[in-house]
C-alpha cells in the first residue's frame, strides 16, 4: 500500500525521531559556538532561530577569531515530544527538555525548540525556541493516540488572529499602537513607552519600524480551543547622531557591519525576534498573550 504523505494526515515523526533530532541540534550547537563558525548553523537551524543565533556566531568570530573551546556545553535530559498529525510539507514537531541552563530565577531552564523540515529527504532543523514562566507551556489539545493538532496559518483556524496574520498584527501595534489584539505586558504597550523614553538621547535620535517577516508560523491547538503559537519579525533601529559626531560600533557588534561608520552620522540595526504567545479562540474572546520574546540584532549598516 501506498501512502501518500501530501493528503493523509500522518504524524510529523516517532519519538526515536525527535530525540535524535534534538541530539543532532544540541551537538551542532555545541560545535558551533565552540569553533564560532556560522557556517555550521545552517545545518542544525532554520528560519528565525537560525538567523538569530548565526549572527550571535558571526559577531563572537569577530572577537574570537580562534574559537571558544571553553564554551560550557548545552546538555539536555528528561526531553518530551509534542508531535502533531499533518498533511503535506513542512512537517514540525516541539521538543521541550531540560536544559544545564539557569532560567531568571536560577534554576534549570527548560527549553522548547520546533523543529521542521520541507521534505522526507532533509534533516530536521530547529526554526523557533522559547523558554516558560515555570517552566510550563498552555495546555495542547492531544487525541486518543496522543498526537497534537496543528492550526493551519490562514482561514478556519477559530483564533481571535489567524496564525498567519499575526507576525503583521504584531508589527503593525509596534508601528502604531492601534489595535486591542494583544494583552498588556513588557513586549506590548511597555516596549512602545520604552522605546518613545528612548527616541531622543543626549546627542542622537533613535527611530524604529517593525515589519513582518517571511518566516512561517508554527501553531498548535490548545485545549481550551486557543493555541500557542511561534511566529517571527523583524525590526529596523535607526540611530543619527549630530552632525560631525564620531560613531564608534559597541565591540560585540563590528563583526555584522555592513559599510564603514567613517564619515557616516547613521547606524541602521536589523533585528530579528521569535515570539511565542497564546491566541484566544475567536469565540472565546480575550486577548493575545506574549509568552516569550528572544531577538537579536543580525546586521548593522552603516549610512
Amino acid at each position: 500500500m501506498t501512502v501518500h504523505g501530501e493528503r493523509e494526515m500522518l504524524p510529523a515523526v516517532g519519538k526515536a525521531e525527535g530525540a535524535k533530532a534534538l541530539a543532532h541540534f544540541t551537538d551542532g550547537y555545541n560545535k558551533a559556538n565552540r569553533q564560532l563558525d556560522p557556517a555550521l548553523n545552517p545545518s542544525f537551524e532554520g528560519g528565525a532561530l537560525l538567523a538569530i543565533d548565526q549572527a550571535g556566531v558571526k559577531a563572537a568570530h569577530a572577537l574570537r577569531p580562534q574559537g571558544n573551546p571553553a564554551f560550557p556545553a548545552l546538555a539536555f535530559k528528561d526531553a518530551h515530544f509534542t508531535v502533531p498529525k499533518q498533511a503535506g510539507w513542512p512537517k514540525y514537531f516541539v521538543a521541550d527538555a531540560l536544559s544545564n541552563r539557569k532560567g531568571p530565577d536560577g534554576s534549570p531552564s527548560r527549553w522548547f525548540l520546533v523543529f521542521s523540515r520541507n521534505g522526507i529527504d532533509e534533516k530536521w532543523r530547529a526554526v523557533y525556541f522559547a523558554t516558560f514562566e515555570g517552566n510550563k507551556a498552555p495546555e495542547l489539545k492531544t487525541d486518543a493516540d496522543g498526537y497534537a493538532e496543528a492550526v493551519p496559518s490562514g482561514g478556519g483556524s477559530g483564533l481571535a488572529v489567524s496564525p498567519g496574520k499575526l507576525s503583521r498584527t504584531y508589527a503593525d501595534y509596534l508601528n502604531t499602537g492601534k489595535g486591542d489584539a494583544f494583552a498588556p505586558g513588557r513586549n506590548t504597550d511597555k516596549l512602545r513607552e520604552l522605546r518613545a523614553k528612548q527616541a531622543t538621547q543626549v546627542g542622537a535620535r533613535l527611530q524604529w519600524e517593525d515589519q513582518p517577516s517571511d518566516y512561517p508560523p508554527v501553531a498548535l491547538r490548545t485545549a481550551d480551543g486557543g493555541a500557542l503559537v511561534f511566529f517571527s519579525t523583524v525590526y529596523h533601529t535607526q540611530k543619527t547622531w549630530f552632525e560631525g559626531a564620531k560613531i564608534t560600533v559597541p565591540a560585540n557588534l563590528q563583526g555584522i557591519v555592513e559599510g564603514s561608520p567613517k564619515g557616516s552620522n547613521r547606524l541602521t540595526f536589523t533585528t530579528v525576534s521569535g515570539q511565542a504567545v497564546k491566541v484566544p479562540a475567536e469565540e472565546a474572546g480575550g486577548k493575545i498573550r506574549m509568552l516569550n520574546r528572544s531577538e537579536r540584532i543580525t546586521s548593522v549598516r552603516a549610512q
